[in-house]
């Protein structure tokens, strides 16, 4: 069995506000080297206790703007993710309707 590790590395300021993230793969399609982030989302689903653990983290660089665009490809991203897991299609119309709706209140889209 292959394995491959995803390292995320979070450096902190005094207050322990995020002023870092840095990540890297070895499988990364640009090469196994650090790349710098803004923000990330990680969701794990537990297998014994059926429960999500989340972290959210994002730095204090971060734009709202940017912050918009991040989660409207996130939410579009858990749409398509939920589609192709489950092929309930009228569900995952509905989810595409909100990140359409998301999309336009934030600007990132035109109104249709």
């Amino acid at each position: 069995m292959k394995k491959s590790d995803i390292v995320i590395t979070v450096g902190t300021d005094e207050n322990n506000v995020p002023s870092e993230i840095v990540w890297k793969a070895k499988d990364n399609p640009s090469g196994p080297k650090n790349a710098e982030c803004k923000a990330f989302i990680l969701s794990l689903f537990e297998k014994d206790t059926q429960e999500t653990l989340r972290i959210d983290l994002w730095t204090k660089e971060m734009q709202v703007a940017e912050m918009d665009r991040f989660i409207f490809a996130t939410l579009k991203g858990i749409s398509d993710t939920y589609y192709k897991a489950t092929n309930n299609a009228n569900l995952a119309n509905d989810m595409q309707k909100f990140v359409q709706y998301f999309g336009e209140k934030t600007e990132i889209l035109k109104p249709e």
